[in-house]
């Protein structure tokens, strides 16, 4: 038999309880995650046992009549009572139909010699089968001085799908079953019934009365819904009509669905209840951006992006100066090579560097990280309950100590692209040299003109009346250098280019760290929080 209420099986409210709880745990205080599981195991073993049959416990205090109640619904004298037994140490169960029951009675964690079956051959007379499916227990005494006995209440009440609370004329009133069970037990009162026994011991004219303020204090305890029945079990008053209840409540197959819905709404609750009721949440791109800008400064992008651009320009000049004073950069450091980077693929076993030479965080760069991480966790834990936002700042601070290695490492590893020149610089560097030659040539040439006193003969070439070996000098010469001059305005924008480039490279660098540190730490609780919302939304539908 599946259990079905509402628009959702049983099985499904205990499946997204189960998920609520999973996703909760290490989050949510431990007390109110372990309650909630013990209810999800609880449930889902019930389930597994015989729907055909109805638990119910009798409990109440001593001196209540509880076990003479227990005996006047069984007929049968099972349970000690009066001077013969001043406490309930054991429960006892009478069970009403026997097939499928044993596995039932052993969940419940009832010994054998303290069960009966009315169906057995220790009960042979002919009644009426209005209770067949009942297995009804009687409870040891919830306020006797042994610590076992109110564990073993405690224990069966929780297990328990219908529960009669027998009280006192003398002692209806007290705050031990009222604030203990009662009251807590409020979202439960679909499953309970309140019986108030030795109704023969009152006056006749006090027992509506007396009736009337149990009704009172029911209603203070927020059970208006729960019926109180006057009772004296000694004379069988109100047994036939309490026998009836219980009867109707089995009958009807809903009394074990109540208790389990009940029991599931109310863990589900007290996990709402500490974990908040807002809608799940997303990071904001606009705030990881902001991380990813103070994370990036923080690990030198600009000082590294600044050292491109500075040294694109110092070798492409060198390559596409004129070569006769080209050389003299080669005598400032590099500035990239100065940070340990772009030295190829074997730059840092010659280096003997684990690390870049970029410079450490300023104190004002770290306080700006520390800041936007701190921002980045108030904004995602924004509306949800304070163990979710304690949780969140935990992730987001989880692996800080990484961070600095973690950036210095993705940094190193970017190509920079600054170690190969453009290919038009070397087609410059070739015609520099061309250049060179000529000049060289027409040196030469105009020398020995000048020294054979022919330079202006007409057996030596004229261009525009210039003798071709001066043209040959000055021209090499001065293109030479016109080509330079030309040549660092196309440095300029290449070294433009390149920094804009490396500054996309190493920020991207710098994203993936923050998102493998922090980010994904907190959108795994962010994660959490929206897989309970969804559980808890099942459970409580």
């Amino acid at each position: 038999m599946i259990f079905k209420g509402g628009t959702t099986d049983i099985g499904e409210r205990i499946d997204g309880l189960a998920t609520a709880v999973s996703a909760a745990e290490g989050r949510l205080p431990a007390d109110v995650t372990d309650e909630a599981q013990a209810v999800v195991d609880r449930a889902s073993s019930r389930l597994k046992l015989s729907a055909d049959h109805t638990v119910v416990g009798i409990a109440g205090a001593t001196g209540s009549g509880k076990s003479s109640t227990f005996n006047a619904l069984t007929g049968l004298e099972l349970s000690a009572v009066g001077v013969r037994r001043p406490t309930t140490s054991w429960a006892t169960a009478c069970v009403w139909g026997h097939q499928g029951a044993r596995e039932l009675l052993e969940w419940l964690g009832i010994p054998e010699r303290h069960q009966t079956t009315r169906d057995s051959m220790l009960d042979t007379r002919r009644e009426s089968n209005e209770l067949d499916g009942v297995v009804l227990l009687d409870l040891p005494d919830h306020d006797s001085t042994e610590v076992a006995h109110h564990l073993e209440v405690d224990r069966l009440v929780v297990l328990a799908d219908m529960l009669v609370w027998v009280l006192d004329p003398q002692k209806y009133a007290d705050a031990a079953i009222h604030d203990r069970y009662l009251q807590p037990l409020r979202s439960h009162s679909d499953i309970m019934v309140v019986v108030l026994n030795h109704i023969d011991e009152v006056p006749e004219e006090r027992r509506e009365s007396m009736l009337a303020d149990v009704r009172r204090l029911l209603d203070a305890d927020g059970l208006p819904d729960v019926p109180v029945y006057g009772v004296s079990a000694k004379f069988g008053w109100g047994v036939d009509e309490l026998r009836t209840e219980i009867a109707r409540r089995v009958a009807d197959k809903k009394t074990t669905r109540s208790r389990l819905e009940a029991d599931l709404r109310g863990a589900a609750m007290k996990l709402e209840e500490v974990s908040g009721e807002a809608k799940p949440r997303s990071l904001s791109p606009a705030r990881i951006e902001a991380l990813d800008d103070a994370l990036a400064e923080s690990a030198g992008v600009p000082t590294i992006v600044d050292a491109v651009q500075r040294a694109t320009r110092v070798r492409a000049n060198r390559a596409t100066g004129w070569p006769l004073i080209s050389w003299v950069s080669a005598l400032k450091p590099d500035p990239l090579k100065r940070l340990h980077l772009d030295l190829g693929s074997a730059g840092r076993e010659l280096t003997g560097n684990a690390r870049t030479s970029v410079p450490a965080p300023t104190a004002v760069q770290r306080a700006r990280v520390d800041t936007e991480v701190r921002a980045l966790a108030d904004d995602a834990g924004a509306g949800l309950g304070a163990p979710w936002q304690e949780s969140i700042r935990r992730a987001s601070v989880a692996h800080i100590d990484d961070l600095g290695d973690g950036l210095d490492a993705a940094v190193g590893k970017v190509d920079l692209g600054a170690d190969k020149l453009p290919v038009w610089a070397g087609l410059v560097r070739v015609v520099q040299w061309l250049l060179i030659l000529a000049a060289l040539g027409g040196l030469g040439w105009t020398v020995a003109a000048f020294v054979s006193g022919g330079l202006d003969d007409d057996s030596i070439p004229h261009v525009a009346g210039v003798a071709l070996p001066l043209v040959l000098l000055i021209g090499g010469v001065g293109l030479g250098i016109v080509f330079a001059l030309v040549c660092r305005i196309l440095v300029a924008g290449t070294a433009r280019s390149r920094a804009a480039r490396a500054d996309e490279r190493l920020r991207e660098a710098v994203s993936s760290v923050a998102h493998e540190l922090i980010v994904v730490p907190v959108e795994a609780e962010l994660s959490a929080y929206s897989t309970v919302r969804a559980g808890l939304s099942r459970a409580l539908s």
